[in-house]
């Protein structure tokens, strides 16, 4: 795929996802309009979250949070990768506890009732947001859009309440192979126009988070995690054509097998922490990168945050196509003075 030649006018975020040169290195953070932040607990007492993710004007609200306080160089859309299946007509609550599905998807029928789901119609609320952020934010600002990836999706279509064990949509990997499979080819053909709609609502990157990729071994990835990928990233390319942006993969704890994640078709990929961000770079292919602080480092002081953060940036020093970002999402009781110390390193390097 050809991408335009490196202009100014680019935002630094696309520009790095390219693999193009920048004079600094672009940063935002997963999850990084939150819990943690003032302003959005602010909101959450006011509504429920689901109520939250369905009201672009407070939605645009918390995700403009932490573009006003800290400066990061992209908005990530606020919104919740299982809302598509609420539009596919699985029930999706939340509690203290996180998610629950109450009528989760563990036979043959339950897989053929699964609807496919206009996003226009759906989920209308998230491409509503977005327009508002692009019209809020200046054009070196851009809004990122996301969703999650097939897989991922299943796990919560299925396990209902998630548990470390996985045995619920493992159990079924296991029982019904081809059920399994089927199920992750649903998902993936109601994500592509999900992302495309995103795209076109102004997104101009998506993300595609694929949280418990890791779950799986390597041959039960290759055999049922990479086909729906490579079919949501081909899709939306060809639904988008030369407007297609930059298409990231976050497939967290594959760093055993992160030089088969290529063949998803991603242009870029978000990596965790578990290895170097420069030597997670060469298993790519040199594609570009986004990462990958630990979480955990942002809940030390202001001084040691700036250390870890220098440390991962001369790590990758000289390199193009990357991304400053955490390894996964910022996490609750985060100091935000933390979050500040890690933009203001990163944007003064």
């Amino acid at each position: 795929m050809t991408h335009p030649t490196n202009e100014p006018e680019t935002p630094l975020i696309i520009r790095a996802l390219r693999g193009q040169p920048t004079p600094r290195r672009p940063v935002w953070l997963m999850r990084q309009a939150g819990r943690y932040l003032p302003g959005y607990q602010r909101v959450r007492s006011q509504v429920g979250f689901l109520d939250l993710c369905r009201r672009p004007d407070l939605s645009a609200e918390v995700s403009l949070e932490p573009i006003e306080r800290f400066g990061v160089d992209a908005a990530i859309v606020f919104s919740d990768i299982l809302l598509p299946l609420e539009a596919m007509g699985l029930d999706v609550e939340f509690d203290d506890r996180g998610p629950l599905i109450p009528n989760p998807v563990r036979s043959r029928e339950e897989v053929a009732q699964l609807q496919p789901f206009d996003p226009t119609v759906g989920t209308p609320w998230i491409l509503e947001t977005i327009e508002r952020l692009c019209d809020a934010l200046p054009r070196e600002t851009p809004v990122l859009g996301f969703a999650g990836a097939p897989l991922t999706l299943a796990a919560y279509a299925v396990e209902g309440r998630m548990s470390k064990s996985l045995v619920g949509v493992m159990g079924l990997r296991w029982r019904e192979p081809d059920l399994f499979a089927d199920l992750l080819d649903r998902l993936a053909e109601a994500t592509v126009p999900y992302l495309a709609a995103q795209a076109r609502a102004g997104a101009s990157a998506l993300q595609v988070f694929d949280t418990w990729a890791g779950a799986c071994s390597r041959a039960d990835w290759e055999r049922f995690a990479l086909p729906p990928l490579q079919r949501v990233f081909g899709g939306v390319r060809r639904e988008l054509g030369a407007d297609c942006p930059p298409l990231v993969l976050y497939a967290k704890g594959t760093g055993a097998w992160m030089s088969e994640l290529p063949r998803t078709g991603a242009d870029a990929f978000s990596v965790d922490w578990r290895l170097p961000l420069a030597e997670a770079q060469d298993a790519l292919g040199d594609a570009p990168v986004q990462g990958n602080l630990d979480p955990t480092a942002l809940h030390g002081t202001p001084e040691s945050v700036r250390a870890a953060t220098r440390e991962m940036l001369d790590g990758v020093a000289g390199r193009d196509g990357i991304v400053a970002n955490l390894g996964h999402g910022v996490l609750v009781g985060t100091p935000p003075e933390n979050v500040a110390a890690f933009v203001e390193e990163i944007q003064r390097a």
